[in-house]
């Protein structure tokens, strides 16, 4: 049967790749080296993709297969940044040229990196509630804005703002106000810095670095600057007040949580391809490979499945998204079950892969535990995971928004997904206007993300389905979830304890004899930095480390082969 590639990839330059790999040139480097580098993959990623302002107003092919290219989880940090700026600054920038053509040099300059820019919307009080951000720009007698942070809670939290080497600036969400009024919240070009100084009246405190992450530079920021009327971007006139209004002044939010789901794909698919050649690899005994063992085959496999069964999900959503008879709120329901799907299920096949990796899995180097570090940050990114199911299921019940239906409503996902909405709008049918609050804080709120999980992994299934995803691996990321929901297809499906496993065991013993070729269909090899893959990349990586003391090394024999010992040439004792 023939295998699904990764679809479209453009060629990257090996001259360019070998700026990313995450091994022995970078694991020693220090933080302030790492974050320069970081600015540079970011720059060089975004120089070979070349993505336009079309592209990104639009949301084109061009767009989505820089996501779903592999180089873009080598470096978080880097991703980050490139995200930030071609999708929330330059995203939102595109909204207002129609109006503001002086904006596309500033917007030319960004897309050429001359120019670093920074999304500042959410403060350290008011994360998923930042319609009620505190910052104030106030309008002034003699033209211009007074941009304030009022108080510690009103301080943007996270934008890397400090000075990196290139201009910055960023894109502050503030409460416009004229007269004393109120009249809405707006985006505010502000320049953060010329690449060495902060701009007066801009002062920032660096946080420490996030554990197990590629560093980026995150910040706590406060304003207390003079900007000049060119920074507003929207109107003067008062905000209308209709509902929704905000969600479409951030609505670029949406696309940085799908295209960061998207992000997660290729992780799997690497750490499972790590996990595989390493399991191969590794042997016990007289040479038995580990792989042989079912307790190294099921997650390996599982998370094989995922990746194929994700990616023909990114490809589907991302399609959907770019279409203009979508709507915002649809594009945002879609952008949410997508995440719900793919980080807790990502974050697992992680762990799972790197416990089956034993003491290597623990090493950055090996990519595994930096691709959990980040998927967590991911989790959290363009709206925490678990409060966006929230939103959007709430919003499924009070009829506000609805998600595409069901391709085959008989499929065991299918029904998962049907029989927990049903639970949900039994349970809030019921419940008297006196105790809704009560109800729905206890009855309704941790149901929220199973069910979206359930909505995401029911709309991966009909995407495989469709793109032709091999039959076996789709039997073993069904029968996966039907393990994870076990008790409910227990309990109304019939399906027992005894039947998940067989299920589960028959589908891994069919994808089992073609592993080989769904590794190779994944197309992430090449982005496989891990030494543990292969031997020669092992030794390579060994000989690159810091030795200390003079040893007789047995494996190291004559030329000759006579058994004769040689010693390893010691390195000098750094001063410590």
């Amino acid at each position: 049967m023939p295998l699904p590639t990764v679809p479209s990839l453009p060629a990257f330059d090996p001259a360019l790749l070998t700026q990313f790999p995450f091994a022995p040139a970078a694991h020693n480097a220090s933080k302030e080296e790492r974050v320069c580098l970081s600015y540079a993959r970011a720059k060089a990623i975004a120089s070979h993709f070349d993505l336009t302002q079309e592209d990104i107003r639009l949301l084109t092919p061009n767009f989505w297969k820089m996501h779903l290219h592999p180089i873009m989880v080598w470096d978080g940090a880097a991703t980050t940044l490139l995200t930030i700026q071609y999708n929330l600054v330059v995203g939102t920038l595109l909204q207002y040229t129609s109006a503001r053509s002086d904006l596309l040099s500033l917007i030319d300059d960004l897309l050429k990196y001359r120019k670093a820019g920074q999304f500042m919307l959410t403060e350290r009080g008011h994360g998923l509630d930042a319609e009620n951000l505190e910052t104030t720009a106030t309008l002034l007698v003699g033209g211009g804005f007074l941009l304030q942070t009022p108080s510690s809670q009103a301080a943007k939290f996270m934008p890397p703002s400090v000075p990196a080497g290139m201009p910055t600036m960023a894109l502050v969400f503030a409460r416009l106000m004229v007269d004393g009024e109120f009249r809405g919240i707006r985006p505010f070009i502000v320049d953060l810095n010329d690449g060495v100084d902060m701009s007066p009246g801009v002062s920032t405190r660096l946080l420490p670095q996030r554990g197990g992450t590629t560093p980026v530079n995150h910040c706590i920021t406060s304003f207390n600057v003079r900007l000049p009327p060119s920074a507003l971007l929207g109107p003067l006139t008062k905000s209308t007040g209709r509902r929704g209004e905000f969600q479409r002044l951030i609505w670029r939010v949406s696309v940085g949580s799908l295209s960061l789901s998207t992000l997660l794909t290729s992780a799997t698919a690497i750490a499972a391809t790590i996990g595989y050649r390493y399991s191969l690899r590794r042997t016990i005994g007289r040479g038995t490979p580990i792989f042989a063992f079912r307790t190294q085959q099921a997650p390996i496999l599982i998370t094989i499945a995922h990746a194929h069964v994700m990616l023909a999900l990114s490809r589907w959503s991302s399609s959907f998204f770019s279409s203009k008879k979508v709507c915002i709120a649809e594009k945002h329901a879609i952008a949410t079950a997508v995440k719900a799907a793919a980080v807790p299920r990502a974050l697992a096949h992680q762990l799972s892969i790197s416990e089956r990796c034993g003491a290597q899995g623990l090493f950055d180097h090996n990519q595994i535990s930096r691709f959990f570090h980040e998927t967590r940050g991911i989790s959290i990114a363009e709206g925490d995971t678990l409060m966006l199911c929230v939103r959007l299921t709430l919003e499924i019940l009070l009829g506000r928004c609805s998600l595409p239906p069901p391709v085959e409503p008989s499929s065991l996902l299918s029904r998962l997904e049907g029989g927990l909405f049903a639970e949900l709008s039994g349970i809030f049918s019921s419940i008297p206007s006196e105790e809704r609050l009560d109800r729905i804080n206890r009855q309704i709120l941790p149901r929220c993300q199973p069910f979206v999980e359930a909505v995401g992994h029911r709309m991966a299934y009909d995407a495989a389905q469709a793109q032709g995803v091999p039959p076996p691996l789709i039997d073993v990321h069904v029968a996966t979830m039907v393990r994870s929901n076990g008790a409910w297809f227990a309990e109304h499906v019939g399906l027992g304890h005894r039947a998940q496993l067989r299920m589960e065991e028959e589908a891994l013993d069919i994808a089992l004899p073609d592993a080989e070729d769904y590794v190779v269909a994944l197309g992430v090899e090449p982005y496989v930095s891990a030494p543990i893959v292969a031997d020669k990349s092992w030794d390579a990586f060994e000989a690159s480390l810091q030795v200390f003391g003079e040893t007789t090394n047995l494996l190291h024999l004559s030329p000759a082969g006579r058994g004769v010992l040689q010693s390893t040439t010691p390195r000098p004792r750094p001063r410590l």
